[in-house]
């Protein structure tokens, strides 16, 4: 109990307060930064997944699924012969 009467009672605040104090005071600037945050953490790895790929639409795909699957019945079609 002595701790809670040193924590209430030191202007400063350990690490725990200063979070509580940043997370829930609502000042803009907090808010802006939590929100620039979240921001990096999802937009990082979303951009190192679509940098170095052309994203395909669903016509490239189902053309390209079209070639593929002609070529396995056009060869094996001449193997059963």
């Amino acid at each position: 109990m002595s701790g809670d009467a040193k924590k209430s009672g030191n202007g400063g605040g350990g690490f725990r307060a200063k979070l509580d104090h940043y997370l829930y005071s609502g000042e803009k600037k907090h808010v802006f930064v939590g929100i620039a945050i979240f921001g990096v953490i999802f937009g990082v790895p979303w951009y190192l997944m679509t940098s170095g790929s052309k994203q395909q639409s669903h016509q490239d795909y189902m053309e390209k699924a079209d070639k593929a699957r002609s070529e396995r019945l056009s060869t094996g079609s001449s193997t059963t012969r």
